[in-house]
């Protein structure tokens, strides 16, 4: 593939308002948890899911979080590095492979929201909390949610689409 065919046939930038769409609902609604919610003070939503405020200086399931404080700007600076290489592939990728698209959108738009908590408060906000009988998921919150639909979307398309691509070339 050509920078020309790209240009030609489009990109799946066209996706960029889904990753947009992602951030403002992420950002909205950890605002929304973090104004109404008491932090650690669950609010039973259904018997297995409670809304919890929890920050999470560390990364997924709160991994480095007792750190000291660098892990921070490691996590920052890796999620900046991915975020340019997934637009980067969005760019580079044909307009007519839209599940990718999809899938690259939803992970970039949660990769923005949580980098925006991890440097503009240090950590990242978490208000989601799913459990059943005294087991209890890791909290996560609205970005969370989409990269691992992004994830799920790109496995999906890598397994059973990116084949029927090849066929109509």
């Amino acid at each position: 593939m050509t920078d020309s065919t790209t240009r030609t046939t489009g990109s799946c930038l066209r996706w960029i308002w889904l990753a947009l769409l992602v951030v403002v609902l992420d950002l909205g609604t950890k605002y929304v948890a973090d104004q109404v919610l008491s932090y650690g003070v669950p609010r039973p939503v259904l018997p297995v899911f409670d809304l919890t405020l929890l920050y999470n200086t560390g990364a997924a399931f709160s991994f480095l979080a007792d750190a000291g404080g660098w892990q921070r700007w490691v996590f920052a600076l890796i999620a900046l590095l991915v975020s340019g290489m997934l637009i980067h592939w969005m760019h580079r990728t044909p307009a007519r492979q839209w599940w990718l698209g999809i899938g690259l959108a939803l992970v970039l738009g949660g990769a923005i929201g949580n980098l925006y908590d991890r440097i503009v408060q240090g950590y990242v906000i978490d208000f989601i909390s799913l459990h059943y009988k005294g087991w209890y998921f890791p909290a996560f919150n609205l970005a969370d949610t989409a990269i691992t639909l992004g994830a799920v979307v790109l496995i999906v398309d890598m397994l059973f689409l990116s084949g029927l691509d090849k066929a109509t070339d």
